[in-house]
């Protein structure tokens, strides 16, 4: 995917704060002295030239002509203890001072290290791992797996400093039950390296399931596995499902379609089978049934045993889809996708994910216009590359679905101009994109309620803009909306029988 970065970038990457802090101490004899945490109080950040420059204002400082000194704070980004090297590169840069280059903080005491976690180690900032008494006191009462599990857990969330010592002092407890079973047909089998890459095994497929990396992440050798367990973690995870109950639920769940979700049911279905791939966009208003009809395309798909992916852009929405997961974590986006010229998905075409998204047939992008643009250009620009293709989405088939009447895109400190610049339909995909649409009202078709039928028909003419606004940017909304501003009748009309219960 390095097609997509420019030569001039990949030969003179951009100046960055950090980098310019490099540049500083390399020619600033005060600025060796100190930690990159505290240029900020000394110095001035240029943007336009991306240069450190003395402070003019300020107290000056006690035998250093020319240096003032401020007030001002500099704030490091966090990183999480999972991202190891970042996670131990910001912590020399919090202990070490006067860095000259990225290769200068891994010297200590004349040495290189390979790592910036064996820099942190050789300085003695990482501390041990004897505080994690946890593993001691889970051996004497908690059964292999459990023990597992939990060295899975620290080794994932804990940030363990030296996660082998804590494996080569437990390894035996978390398999043993490994052992026992083999003793079965063995009676004499003793612990031996096939039993430890086995525990191996299973410990890094628990760790994948938390943060979806292997044990060389964290600085172990991942284990060996043979043809017969070289199974791929994310392609096991959208397959597992019990084929059978999806075949029952979907010749329940497809007869109750309507007509034009039957259309956009069999349209959309008749491009997966083509292999053809596309890119769709279902415009869908609240309460027109669209998670119903897209649960039952990802049944439809999937119980032929065939990868179908469903992503949406918020936590909350995750819940409404069958087997759903946020975009981020599933595709990996960059979380600067704005500032990015041309993004990509942050996964390579050999690991896990990529080999999982190859065999993908069919993509659902739900809450799509709430996401940038930026995001659906990304994933296509990583299909692309991963399944070798000009075909839009790489020939997979993505169906992205919202309603432009919602939440458009967040743009910080952003006009609405900006919102609608940054919006799917900007989007030079966008004149690729073949359209769906539902607009008859589940809730009004099948309870045939009048008072909910004039209510969704007014929040359409909102989000469509044909209700008239007044000079203050308001609308005049139907008598038949509007309730009394009484409270004791909104608590009997909200709470059935509270009058006779309580007192208001």
């Amino acid at each position: 995917m390095k097609k997509y970065l420019s030569k001039d970038k990949i030969l003179s990457p951009p100046k960055t704060t950090l980098t310019a802090f490099f540049h500083l101490c390399q020619n600033d004899t005060f600025a060796r002295t100190l930690l990159y945490s505290e240029v900020l109080r000394y110095y001035t950040w240029n943007t336009s030239k991306k240069e450190w420059h003395r402070r003019i204002q300020g107290t000056p400082v006690e035998n250093q002509p020319g240096v003032k000194a401020s007030d001002a704070l500099g704030r490091v980004y966090t990183v999480h203890v999972t991202n190891l090297e970042c996670f131990c590169l910001r912590m020399l840069l919090h202990h070490v001072r006067g860095p000259t280059s990225f290769t200068e903080r891994k010297i200590v005491n004349g040495q290189e290290c390979q790592t910036y976690r064996e820099a942190c180690e050789a300085r003695r900032l990482l501390e041990n791992d004897n505080h994690w008494e946890t593993m001691k006191e889970a051996v004497q009462c908690r059964s292999p797996d459990k023990i597992r599990e939990l060295y899975a857990t620290l080794l994932s969330s804990c940030g363990l400093s030296n996660p082998r010592t804590l494996w080569d002092k437990y390894k035996e407890y978390m398999a043993d039950d490994i052992l026992h079973q083999l003793q079965q047909v063995h009676t004499d089998m003793t612990f031996n390296q096939h039993i430890y890459n086995e525990t191996l095994i299973i410990i890094e497929n628990k760790v994948f399931t938390i943060v979806g990396k292997i044990l060389d992440d964290f600085g172990m050798q991942s284990p060996r596995r043979d043809n017969k367990d070289n199974f791929n973690n994310e392609i096991a995870r959208e397959l597992d499902y019990d084929f059978i109950a999806l075949q029952h639920q979907a010749a329940e769940l497809v007869p109750q379609l309507l007509p034009e979700q039957i259309h956009v049911f069999h349209q959309v279905l008749r491009k997966i089978d083509s292999g053809n791939g596309g890119l769709f966009f279902l415009d869908a208003p609240g309460g027109t049934g669209k998670t119903f009809l897209l649960n039952s395309l990802l049944m439809s798909v999937r119980k032929d045993k065939k990868i179908a992916v469903a992503v949406v852009s918020s936590g909350i929405a995750v819940t409404l889809l069958n087997g759903g997961r946020t975009a981020h974590s599933v595709l990996k986006l960059p979380l600067n996708l704005a500032q990015e010229d041309s993004p990509i998905c942050n996964f390579s075409n050999n690991s896990s994910r990529g080999k999982m998204l190859l065999e993908c047939k069919f993509l659902v992008r739900d809450e799509s216009t709430m996401s940038h643009k930026k995001a659906i250009e990304a994933l296509n620009r990583t299909l692309e590359d991963l399944r070798d293709s000009i075909d839009i989405m790489g020939g997979m088939v993505v169906l992205l679905a919202g309603d432009f009447r919602q939440t458009l895109p967040v743009i910080q400190r952003g006009t609405p101009a900006d919102e609608i610049q940054a919006c799917i339909k900007s989007s030079n995909l966008w004149l690729r994109v073949e359209k769906l649409s539902l607009k008859t009202n589940m809730r009004v078709h099948l309870h045939n309620d009048v008072d909910s039928g004039l209510y969704a028909e007014m929040l359409l003419k909102i989000g469509d803009g044909c209700l008239e606004v007044d000079a203050e940017g308001c609308v005049s909304l139907y008598e038949e909306n509007l309730v009394e501003n009484d409270m004791d009748l909104t608590h009997c009309s909200c709470f059935s029988g509270i009058a006779t219960k309580f007192e208001l």
